[in-house]
């Protein structure tokens, strides 16, 4: 299995629909805590609002990888501008998987 980065941005302005989803989001994230190496939100410059979300998962292809990330309650509730995404090394880092 290959790893993938995920990154999503919100919609301006659409802070409120993603709170609204949040719960939905997280509960269906983790029933893949098998495949997740990585997962947080982003934040504005503020450091404290929430801007979109990041993932590294393990997926045998690309093509598994975006259709995962297509599942996201947040993406079905439309909630992203961009989401991009591409194969991943691990190079370095806490918690970098054996391999």
């Amino acid at each position: 299995m290959a790893l993938f980065l995920i990154n999503a941005r919100d919609k301006a302005g659409s802070l409120e629909l993603r709170m609204a989803n949040r719960p939905e989001h997280l509960k269906w994230a983790a029933q893949f805590v098998d495949r997740i190496a990585m997962a947080g939100p982003v934040f504005l410059e503020d450091g404290k609002t929430m801007a979109g979300s990041t993932f590294v998962v393990e997926f045998d292809t690309l093509g598994d990888a975006e259709a995962w990330a297509a599942n996201d309650p947040y993406a079905l509730a439309g909630l992203f501008d961009r989401v991009e995404i591409i194969p991943f090394h691990w190079a370095i880092g806490d918690g970098k998987p054996n391999g």
